[in-house]
Order: C-alpha cells, then sequence, then structure tokens
C-alpha cells in the first residue's frame, strides 16, 4: 500500500489509455496505478507492490503480439510471486490464456471489457491475496494453529475452538463427534492443555486393543489375578490422575466393561484386576467415536446411562468437506513440514495444484490430505508439486473447463460470501470489508445467488 492511501493497490498494465482511464474510474474503491509498458509495471510494482495486477498481453513494442506481455508477467511474479495478476487475452486466444495459467497467472478476462465481469474477478483475486497473507502471517507465528495444534481458517472449526475454550475449565466429560481423520486427538488434547490440569495427557484407541485385554489396560491389574500377571500393573486411568484421559473410539468399547466404565464414572473410584481395594482418582474423561451412538443405544449396543455420563458436552467436529479455504491451507503447510523433513527443494505447490486440492471432496479428511501430501513431497522432482504429483481423481481438468468459468467462478463467489457472511455474524458491512467489495456489489451478489441472510 501506498503511504497516501489505506486502499488497496491495483495495477493495470495497459497501453490503451482510453481503457485505463475507464478501468481508472469504474475500481472506485482502490488506489489505482496504471502502466503503458514493461518498464512502466515492473516500476510501479517495486514501489506500490500491488496485491492484484490486470495485465493486457499486447504490450509495446508487440502490441499485436503476446511475447511481450508474457515476459512482463514472468518478471512480476518472479519479483513478486504472491501477485495475483489477470491477464487480458482477445477473441480465440484459448492458448494464450492457458499459458498465462500454466505460468502462474491468477485468471483470465477476455477483451472487449466487461467491467462488472472483471469486477469480481478483481474483487476475488483481492480476497484470496489477502487470506492466503493472513496465513503466511499466521504460519510465522506459529503454524496458523486456532487451538493448540489444530490449524484452520473455517468459521464451523473458530465454532469448534470456541466451544472447547470454554468448556477446558469445567469438570465435565466431553464427547468429540466427527469422521475418521478429521483431528479429534488434537481437540483432546487441546481440552487437556486448556484445563489447567497438572497430570498428563493419556489417550487410549478402544478398537486397537482386544476385548479381552482392554479391561487390564484401563483398570490395571494385580500380580496373579490372570496366568501371565507376574507383577502389578497400573491401568491407563491411574496414569492419567490429575490430567486427562482420552477414550478415541468409544463406541467399541463391549458392553460388560461399559458396566465397571460407568461406575468408574459414577464414584471416581476403581478397582484393578484381581484388587479388592478401591482407589480413588481424580482423571477427566475425553472420549471421540465416528459411531451413531444413539443408534447403537437403540440396538442395545451401547448403554444409555453410559452416553449420557460421557456425553455432558458433545461436540461435533466438521469434515474436511465442510470447512472452506482449509483444505488448501493445510496442504500449505504440511508442504513446509515434509519438505524440510523430507525434501527439501520442494518449495510449494502449483496453481493447479492448489485447485486440485480445493476441488477434492477429501473423504478420509486430514489424515487422507496428510498423508497424499506427504507422499507427493517425497516423489517430487521439481521444486513445485504439480496436480499429476498429488494423484488425485479428476485432477485434470478440460481445457473447455478452464475457457468457460462461469459455472466455477459461482461457485467460489458464493463459497466465499457465505465464509465472509459466518465470519462476520451476517453483518452486510463487515462481509462486504472482507470481501473487498462495495455494500451494493454484495447486496446484488446475495440476490444474484439467493443467499439473503
Amino acid at each position: 500500500m501506498t503511504e497516501e492511501t489505506k486502499l488497496p493497490v491495483l495495477l493495470i498494465v495497459e497501453d490503451d489509455e482510453g481503457l485505463q482511464r475507464q478501468l481508472k474510474w469504474a475500481y472506485d474503491g482502490y488506489c489505482v496505478v496504471a502502466a503503458g509498458d514493461r518498464a512502466q509495471a515492473i516500476d510501479a510494482l517495486r514501489l506500490h507492490e500491488p496485491a492484484v495486477v490486470t495485465l493486457d498481453l499486447g504490450l509495446p513494442p508487440d502490441p499485436d503480439g503476446v511475447d511481450e506481455g508474457f515476459a512482463t508477467l514472468q518478471e512480476i511474479l518472479r519479483l513478486k510471486p504472491d501477485t495475483k495478476v489477470i491477464v487480458a487475452t482477445g477473441h480465440g486466444a484459448r492458448e494464450s490464456a492457458l499459458k498465462a495459467i500454466s505460468l502462474g497467472a491468477y485468471d483470465f478476462y477476455k477483451k472487449p471489457v466487461d467491467i462488472d465481469d472483471l469486477g469480481l474477478i478483481v474483487a476475488r483475486a483481492f480476497h484470496l491475496h489477502e487470506i492466503e497473507r493472513e496465513n503466511r502471517r499466521l504460519e510465522g507465528d506459529g503454524g496458523s494453529a486456532v487451538l493448540g495444534a489444530m490449524i484452520s481458517c473455517a468459521p464451523e472449526m473458530m465454532k469448534v475452538a470456541k466451544t472447547i475454550e470454554r468448556v477446558a475449565g469445567a469438570d465435565v466429560s466431553v464427547m468429540l463427534l466427527g469422521a475418521s481423520g478429521t483431528g479429534k486427538e488434537l481437540l483432546a488434547r487441546a481440552v487437556h492443555e486448556k484445563s489447567g490440569r497438572k497430570g498428563e495427557f493419556i489417550a487410549i484407541n478402544c478398537a486397537a486393543i482386544p476385548e479381552n485385554l482392554l479391561e487390564a489396560e484401563l483398570f490395571g491389574y494385580e500380580r496373579g489375578a490372570f496366568t501371565g500377571a507376574v507383577k502389578s500393573n497400573v491401568g491407563k486411568i491411574e496414569l492419567a490422575e490429575g490430567g486427562t484421559l482420552f477414550l478415541d473410539e468409544v463406541g467399541d468399547i463391549p458392553l460388560a466393561l461399559q458396566v465397571k466404565l460407568l461406575r468408574f464414572l459414577q464414584e471416581r473410584v476403581i478397582e484393578r484386576i484381581g484388587g479388592r481395594q478401591p482407589i480413588a482418582v481424580n482423571t477427566r474423561v475425553v472420549c471421540a467415536t465416528h459411531q451413531d451412538l444413539e443408534g447403537m443405544i437403540a440396538k442395545g449396543l451401547f448403554r444409555e446411562d453410559l452416553y449420557y455420563r460421557l456425553a455432558e458436552i458433545v461436540v461435533k467436529i466438521p469434515s474436511l468437506a465442510e470447512r472452506p479455504g482449509d483444505s488448501v491451507l493445510l496442504a500449505r503447510h504440511f508442504v513446509n513440514r515434509f519438505s524440510r523433513e523430507l525434501n527439501p527443494k520442494v518449495q510449494g505447490l502449483t496453481a493447479d495444484a492448489l485447485a486440485a486440492v480445493d476441488a477434492h471432496a477429501w473423504p478420509g479428511n486430514v489424515r487422507e490430505l496428510e498423508n497424499r501430501i506427504k507422499r507427493a513431497v517425497i516423489m517430487a522432482d521439481g521444486r513445485s508439486i504439480g496436480a499429476e504429483d498429488l494423484d488425485l481423481p479428476g485432477a485434470a481438468v478440460d481445457e473447455q473447463e478452464l475457457i468457460n468459468l462461469r459455472t466455477a467462478r459461482e461457485v467460489a463467489d458464493r463459497k466465499a460470501i457465505r465464509q465472509a457472511m459466518s465470519r462476520t455474524d451476517n453483518n452486510i458491512s463487515g462481509a462486504a470489508k472482507l470481501l473487498g467489495i462495495s455494500r451494493p456489489t454484495l447486496y446484488d451478489l446475495l440476490k444474484q445467488y439467493r443467499l439473503q441472510a
């Protein structure tokens, strides 16, 4: 931003002075800087550091060609890689548009210019640039962590984080409900860390331990309690004294053991297997499952009284597909992390890789994303991970779809508007400011997409 204004800076690289004036007039919400050739564009880039650039590929001394425009695009991205460059193409210039995107351009528009369409592209580019800038700042401050080690920019996860922070200090049992791979253990650790408890955080996966051993793991046993018990052993509940016990996949606890667990939750005492002496314990329980416990209760597979002891507070964790923007944010985080550990030459993800990550449904949630990025970093040959390195279903995009972006833009606009409205509690002024557009423009978009609050 310039010293003279707090408005976001938009650089227009266009040799047609009449079109320059038209575009300047249209963008009253930005500080608009114009350049007529490559040298002027680079000077303006160094001086003003614009977040968004609109670039006509036909620049002097080659106004009828595209070589000078491509050279300008490459130099802009070399000097300021985070710049969102939107290139202008003439009729039938599909190859130029595709080449510009492959070189790193954010988007393109066709001449003659439709001011309204271009305005939407520019506004979205500013919004994306701001999100990426904030993500980089947060990563520099410690990894975009909203709660403990949980990384997110989605309002859905912000609500989860607020709930965790509110209940962490209360002495109540917490049940985390969510699909596999959504980060339930990370949130359980956050409950423990925010609780102020001095004891340890002890985790046990109830589905990973055979039924005949689970009781001994939880409650411990005395010497001679069964064949092979050559010495006494402290169970996980005792180990978590003064701390937190995390029961993952609690729906897999057998019915017979559910009775003993219920007694512990009611009386706060346990008895080791083979023991006769009650042992008082001050252990908080946090549990998690991806199963439908209420359905299991109806079928007689889970005790209703135990459910209500465990579910004093229930926190539902959204899937990655329900957290707009998080897949790209997490993908960048994992690339940074794994490149340091496994392949230092990898610097980031290409535009097509980011698009593929954003479009994928991620049925395995964060765990699937983490594993796929890890594999791609290990196998990558170049400095950037491309869509083909991720091997995602449907990652390859048809060239005709790249030209016809109206549907894709509508999807992106809807997502951005919903996210902005959620973050600002449906405040129109706040959402418009967050999106980088005017209130009337946001009203029009809400009406157009039938998203009225």
